[in-house]
């Protein structure tokens, strides 16, 4: 049961995140959470404010003797990612999530379990309520809508907080601080047509299924090399297309733009001659997918099966050119930086292919620390797409967070961490986007560090957050809170 949670030492923190895990909220369904927030902050007696856009801003005074600190502002985002496994059923809409303690691991089954970014709301809640602290005056950010968008982030006024001091909760490796972050833009794509094709006498029709890849967060988790789903179903289109007399129908892979495609699927038809040719052709392909991704995704399994017809088919030339641009897409890591190794600086995520009556549509996220890099890489993505007769356009975009490796913040944190584990922790910058670039446009005077517990996976199913790292956070967090100067 979901309850066996609040057991778990921090109990503070980890009761927090069991309300978390009951309150649906994914990006777009803010008011249930948000109404939770406000009611934490007026029951703990606090200045709760809630702003234009949803986001909600609690004030904790200093405790006595410390009125001279700075203000700390302690920021988090109320929304998670949807993601969940085909084989359960689980409505984001209103279904709690059924989390778990797995060893040091907390999970939930077969969904995303939401500690992107609940377990960051948590600390902070948890810092609000805890009496015995001694602390500055205490700012905690909760924003809306960070998942899809960042409208929570790009809503916030000039004037609505007063400190000038930021630790945002939302990364993903205790022992990392995080001083920069890669900026991204959205790109979508639409094939249009007036009016399918008519059904070639004699065909039959079949259904293609993708499905056993890993996916993942299309920031932290690109650099695994995990398979995109609709980049290995087109791959199989073409040579299906080219080969056995395969014409598409409807396709379908991938629902969010910052999570790796985890499943796809086509309904095709073709000369019923050619079934047994098909057949194989689907065998050997999962053989293929399964040796090229030994180790990284060892569980792809590509499927077909019978099914009624359909109505009708895609023309045939915007057929063609589908395939061929989406053959054609950049996707996974395009290049690294070189002050941060082993640190990936672009980006891109073939997210989402959907098609409907007379429309086919495409959503594409590229990411980069650099935004000359950025436009170059969207600028690519267009260009292929364009040349395929396809309508192109931009969306979503958000700036990168500049690293400032002079941060204050970032001093005392990391004395405070050497100081309670004996060890230094690493600074560096994340390729998944936070809310620190949009704010630092903002408040430019802003200093920024993001940190956060051991969260594995997020934006997939295999989610799942450390439960001794996010003591070590909570500790670290309450110490820095006393140290910041």
């Amino acid at each position: 049961m979901a309850e066996e949670i609040k057991t778990i030492a921090p109990q503070t923190v980890w009761g927090y995140f069991y309300e978390f895990t009951q309150i649906p909220r994914p990006t777009g369904q803010m008011e249930r959470v948000t109404r939770f927030v406000v009611e934490q902050g007026k029951r703990l007696g606090l200045e709760t404010i809630r702003d234009a856009v949803g986001n909600v801003l609690i004030r904790k005074p200093a405790t006595k003797g410390y009125e001279g600190k700075p203000v700390v502002i302690l920021q988090s985002h109320l929304d998670m990612v949807p993601q969940k496994n085909s084989d359960v059923a689980h409505d984001f809409a209103k279904d709690p999530i059924d989390a778990y303690i797995d060893g040091d691991w907390v999970k939930a089954r077969g969904t995303t379990l939401g500690a992107d970014n609940g377990i960051g709301a948590s600390l902070a809640l948890a810092v609000l309520a805890d009496a015995s602290l001694q602390h500055g005056t205490i700012e905690a950010l909760f924003t809306v809508d960070e998942e899809v968008g960042m409208d929570g982030a790009f809503g916030l006024k000039s004037d609505f907080l007063k400190g000038r001091k930021l630790i945002n909760c939302d990364s993903e490796e205790e022992g990392k601080l995080f001083v920069g972050c890669a900026g991204g833009a959205d790109l979508n794509v639409e094939f249009r047509y007036k009016k399918g094709s008519p059904l070639i006498e004699g065909d039959v029709a079949v259904r293609l299924f993708l499905s056993g890849l890993k996916g993942g967060h299309s920031g932290v988790d690109i650099h695994l090399g995990r398979a995109n789903a609709n980049k290995l179903l087109f791959r199989f289109l073409k040579e299906a297309v080219s080969d056995y007399g395969v014409r598409l129908a409807a396709v379908s892979g991938g629902s969010l733009r910052n999570a790796i495609p985890r499943e796809a699927e086509a309904i095709i038809t073709l000369p019923k001659d050619n079934l047994d040719l098909l057949w194989e052709l689907v065998a050997d392909y999962q053989d293929i997918y399964r040796a090229e991704y030994s180790g990284v995704d060892d569980n792809i399994s590509l499927k077909a099966e019978m099914t009624v017809s359909p109505v009708s088919l895609i023309p045939e030339e915007i057929q063609d050119d589908l395939i061929n641009a989406i053959e054609a897409c950049q996707n996974g890591v395009i290049t690294m930086l070189h002050d941060f190794p082993d640190t990936v600086e672009s980006s891109s995520n073939l997210a989402v292919v959907k098609s409907a009556a007379g429309l086919i549509e495409i959503k594409i996220l590229a990411r980069s620390a650099s935004e000359s890099r950025k436009s170059a890489l969207l600028s690519s993505l267009e260009s292929v797409f364009a040349m395929a007769g396809a309508k192109v356009d931009y969306g979503g975009a958000y700036n990168g967070w500049q690293p400032n490796i002079s941060s204050t913040v970032l001093a005392t944190m990391s004395q405070v961490y050497e100081q309670l584990y004996g060890a230094k922790p690493a600074v560096a910058v994340m390729h998944a986007g936070l809310e620190c670039g949009i704010i630092q446009g903002i408040y430019p005077d802003m200093d920024m560090i993001s940190f956060g517990p051991d969260i594995k996976h997020p934006h997939s199913p295999d989610e799942a957050v450390s439960i001794h790292s996010v003591a070590r956070t909570y500790e670290l967090l309450k110490k820095t809170m006393s140290s910041v100067e």
